[in-house]
């Protein structure tokens, strides 16, 4: 028939191979997904690992994607798409390798720097990769009948991508090397990518430019300071030597000065709040009497060390959940391991239901993500766990860090009250006033907590704190909430966006 045009044989498309399209999109997907968590690394020194700091990332990630999604595909019809794909690659490549060192570089020049920089090192490339796929998709395409299964496979492939990029970032590149060499070796990664596409598409050689600028990028990321002797899997850990005491560490955690110890001297106790947590021990247990403990969060092992020092033949078991702090604690201590201790690399909460009930006198809680106490063990449900763990006249003290309102002290002390019968919040006066920030430490107990010797031993050790407890510590708490697995909203109690 004369008006009827004959059905185009099915062929493949001139653009671009099946294969190379797949592995193009898988890539580009991966690497998304590869630059968002090393992100969440690379700025946890400087904002924290705070729910706050993940939304953040996350939400910019998705930004990024959509945002380029939607412009490659607006372009490639547009421009000849077999064009776009080497820019967008080494372009992305020289991004994502120079991230390292403008972030770091930034750190330095203020709040607002830094925060620009955090934001354009995630939307930046994230867009770049994140054009690729409809790129990749309007090459492969060769009709309308087969829209719906080129744009399916490939969407199906991409989003694989985006899962292996997230398996191995998380389970295998972040344990085993550091945040700066994954940025920079995932841009060259992306540059060579792009060669050998200018290469298969008979292009120029413009990349040879970006090559330079990603080798550069990536010498300037493993040159510039990043303030970390180690990147855990939680953490970028550093050790820092006292200049004022030869046997002095201090070891900092996400840019944070955690704990402190002698190496020579355990019962040397420098930060305010490890005094105060010592001086809780020292009324309640005689001095030379052992004692059973048991440490969520190991830090440098402070009290540890000190509970086997001045309680010979303690046992304390303590919970730790990064591996990289414990082998950080080897290297610094050695032979001065705590006798009688025994650290487990754990998830605290975890821990907590392996305790016997009434099997401990004794249990300190010492454990941050940042600068709060993880989630879930502020909660009513991890605190219970604690309680069946303690004997009648056992003793639970944690340490809290608080600023402004207090909106997270109050509900913690709230939260503990629920469980103990007695409790009571030691702290710098202005800081219970609410004058400043810092840290706290609750005393909790189904016994009487003496706070008089608690108050006279601080004194002894030149230590100025106040004490709050019964009537005053209610008033204090006010109509703080309770904290549950089901509502524990930490962050946001310690970030009071509406004060």
């Amino acid at each position: 028939m004369s008006g009827e045009r004959p059905v185009a044989a099915e062929r493949e498309p001139a653009g671009l191979g099946a294969w190379s399209a797949a592995a193009l999109v898988f890539g580009s997907s991966a690497a998304v997904l590869v630059v968002e968590l090393a992100a969440l690394r690379l700025l946890a020194p400087y904002f924290g690992l705070t729910l706050e700091t993940n939304t953040l990332v996350i939400g910019l990630a998705l930004a990024a994607i959509a945002a380029g999604t939607w412009a490659g595909g607006w372009t490639a019809d547009r421009v000849a798409p077999r064009t776009l794909l080497a820019p967008l690659l080494g372009v992305s490549g020289a991004a994502v390798a120079l991230t390292p060192v403008v972030v770091r570089g930034s750190a330095a020049t203020g709040p607002g720097a830094l925060m620009l920089a955090a934001t354009l090192s995630i939307l930046v490339p994230g867009a770049l990769l994140s054009a690729v796929s409809p790129v990749v998709i309007k090459l492969r395409l060769t009709s309308l009948r087969e829209t719906g299964s080129v744009v399916g496979r490939l969407s199906g492939i991409g989003t694989v991508g985006a899962i292996a990029g997230t398996v191995v970032t998380g389970f295998v590149l972040i344990s085993r090397v550091p945040v700066s060499a994954i940025l920079v070796g995932l841009g060259v990664l992306l540059l060579a990518t792009s060669v050998l596409v200018q290469a298969a598409g008979r292009r120029g050689r413009g990349d040879l430019l970006l090559g330079a600028v990603v080798a550069l990028g990536g010498l300037g990321a493993n040159l510039a300071p990043s303030g970390c002797d180690t990147e855990t899997t939680y953490h970028c850990l550093a050790i820092d030597a006292d200049p004022d005491r030869p046997t002095g560490r201090t070891l900092v955690l996400d840019g944070l000065r955690h704990s402190y110890v002698d190496r020579e001297d355990p019962t040397f106790l420098e930060f305010e709040y490890v005094q105060a947590m010592a001086s809780v021990v020292d009324t309640a247990y005689p001095p030379g009497e052992p004692i059973r403990a048991h440490h969520l969060g190991a830090g440098g092992l402070t009290l540890p060390r000190y509970v086997a020092a001045t309680r010979p033949g303690s046992a304390s078991t303590v919970s730790e959940i990064d591996g990289g702090v414990v082998a950080a604690d080897e290297r610094l201590l050695g032979d001065d391991f705590p006798a009688g201790t025994d650290v487990r690399v754990e998830d605290g909460r975890l821990a907590i239901d392996g305790l016997g009930a009434r099997s401990l006198d004794l249990v300190v809680g010492d454990a941050f993500g940042g600068v709060s106490v993880p989630w879930h063990l502020a909660t009513l449900e991890a605190l219970d766990g604690l309680g069946r763990a303690l004997d009648d006249d056992g003793l639970y003290v944690a340490n809290v860090i608080d600023h402004g309102p207090l909106h997270f002290a109050r509900a913690y002390v709230r939260t503990t009250a629920e469980v103990f019968g007695e409790v009571a919040l030691l702290a710098d006066p202005r800081v219970l006033a609410g004058e400043d920030g810092g840290n706290l430490v609750v005393v909790a107990s189904r016994s009487p907590v003496d706070v008089a010797a608690i108050l006279d031993r601080m004194a002894a050790r030149g230590l100025g704190w106040g004490a709050l407890a019964g009537d005053e510590l209610d008033t204090w708490t006010g109509a703080a909430p309770v904290l549950t697995d089901d509502f524990a909203p930490v962050d946001q109690l310690l970030t009071p966006y509406g004060a």
